[in-house]
């Protein structure tokens, strides 16, 4: 090739888009295969990954009584450590 050639050679630009769409129909067979695969399966998806599901998030829903189970444990939690930050501050 000679120096100072001008890249925009017609040729040159035919060959190169040939090459990018064989290397996009693999990537594209790629995706089908994978998503063949997952097809009915949950998967979690990391935030703005881009992956399409068939399904919307579902919210879970907790009963009255689970939330005052939960609070009363996280209070309980709550106490210890503060329990154990008394002791250790007296220890000093």
């Amino acid at each position: 090739m000679t120096r100072g050639r001008n890249v925009e050679d017609p040729s040159i630009l035919q060959m190169a888009l040939v090459g990018y769409e064989i290397e996009r129909q693999k990537i594209d067979d790629k995706i089908r295969e994978l998503r063949s695969q997952l097809k009915g399966k949950r998967i979690n998806s990391p935030a703005g990954a881009g992956l399409e599901t068939n399904h919307s998030p579902v919210k879970r829903v907790l009963s009255a009584a689970a939330r005052r189970r939960i609070a009363a444990a996280q209070r309980k939690r709550w106490a210890e450590h503060r329990r154990l930050k008394k002791l250790a501050a007296k220890a000093h």
